[in-house]
């Protein structure tokens, strides 16, 4: 029958690493204050630096004395997430990649191991060496822990990123007093059109507009689900009191639309921004005169 490694580490091991964590808590900390990991996240104060390692040697004692030694979801884990978390994304913004902060946490097991060594009387005998295995474990948990927040972290750095740029790349510009428009460039999905809508409403609502514009005429195709988006919007724009036109449509895309069958007949078109801007301009009575050319004094 084979043996866990959880199993070889008694909890008598485990509960004497937790006490011995407790105990030991200002050497450790002063030791680790010195090690890569926190040196380079802490350059104004070693205090900080220290007060930092007492936190996550708290957290390991009590861990250890849970029992837990290989579970990263152990409670303990839970109160220094965020700081390891915040020391990692530190690391990288220095240009540190996963495997050397992963080798940065390994790092702080030797000194709380020869420390740990030095407390027991035979750090030869069959519990010390369960006692060292135990703290083995429990740092190699704290390796994975860094980890996966380092990663969760990174998702979330990407995704607000993906956010930003998709706000960034779907601009309301307001054209006249009254008109509001969208220049729609590149492809449509899901995400990107429901920024679409969001973004034009905003903007309907704080221009006070009575027409907005969605033009498409960067959009390189229309398939069934960006008719649909577009529909979507159309129809929030009415419910804020506004009238939406759809411009931009290209010969090659209204056939597109004819050959799936999608029903546009209750959108108002143009074939540009400036057909729609004209509509909208003579829908509120405003005349706009053509300028002299350069050059040209008026009378």
């Amino acid at each position: 029958m084979q043996v866990s490694e959880q199993d070889a580490a008694s909890e008598p091991a485990a509960r004497q690493v937790g006490e011995f964590l407790r105990l030991r808590q200002e050497q450790i900390a002063q030791r680790w204050a010195d090690a890569a990991l926190f040196r380079t996240v802490f350059t104004v104060s070693r205090d900080e630096a220290v007060e930092a390692c007492k936190a996550v040697v708290e957290a390991l004692s009590e861990v250890a004395f849970s029992g837990r030694l290989e579970d990263i979801t152990a409670p303990g884990f839970q109160t220094v997430r965020e700081q390891l978390g915040r020391m990692a994304a530190s690391r990288a913004r220095t240009g540190s990649n996963p495997a050397q902060v992963a080798a940065e946490v390994a790092d702080l097991r030797r000194p709380a191991v020869t420390l740990l060594r030095q407390e027991l009387p035979d750090p030869a005998d069959e519990h010390a060496q369960e006692c060292a295995l135990a703290l083995t474990l429990l740092m190699g948990t704290l390796r994975l822990v860094v980890m996966e927040t380092t990663l969760s972290q990174g998702q979330e750095l990407i995704e607000r990123q993906r956010q930003q740029l998709l706000e960034v790349a779907t601009p309301v510009i307001k054209l006249w007093e009254g008109t509001v428009a969208v220049p729609l460039i590149g492809t449509l999905d899901s995400a990107r059109s429901q920024v679409v809508m969001e973004s034009l409403l905003d903007a309907i609502v704080a221009e006070r507009a009575r027409y907005a514009i969605l033009d498409i005429t960067g959009v390189p195709t229309v398939d069934s689900l960006v008719a649909q988006h577009l529909m979507k919007t159309v129809a929030a724009a009415r419910l804020m009191g506004a009238e939406c036109i759809v411009s931009g449509i290209r010969p090659a895309i209204a056939q597109t639309i004819v050959h799936l069958g999608i029903d546009l007949g209750t959108v108002l078109t143009r074939s540009s921004l400036a057909d729609a801007l004209a509509y909208a301009l003579r829908q509120q009575d405003i005349v706009v005169a053509p300028g002299a050319p350069a050059g040209v004094s008026l009378p």
